[in-house]
């Protein structure tokens, strides 16, 4: 499946799991964000290599989910979704709560 296929797929998965289209690929500064919300970027992929060949390549997506409540389950949903997903960290910023995960997909 071409790249920018997999990724509107993808984007479709994270929107029925937050249960909005609350859902941002790469914002610029001059978006708008309404919260709760995802907002997802590209981030580092992984490369399985053997014979000096990529032989499989996996996409990562660092997802980032932003709320004003620190207790949710839409970080539980993304876990339970997504086979390749890990929980990276957790922080506070202008009194909004960011979980940010990896996510090869």
């Amino acid at each position: 499946m071409p790249t920018k296929e997999r990724r509107l797929q993808l984007h479709e998965e994270l929107c029925t799991i937050l249960g909005s289209r609350n859902v941002y690929f790469q914002p610029s500064g001059t978006v708008k964000m309404k919260y709760p919300c995802i907002r997802y970027s590209r981030d580092r992929g992984m490369h399985i290599r053997a014979d000096n060949k990529t032989y499989i390549y996996r996409q990562a997506y660092q997802i980032m989910y932003i709320s004003t409540d620190p207790d949710n389950e839409v970080v539980d949903k993304l876990i339970e979704h997504f086979s390749e997903i890990s929980y990276n960290r957790s922080y506070v910023a202008d009194n909004l709560n960011h979980d940010v995960l990896v996510l090869y997909y």
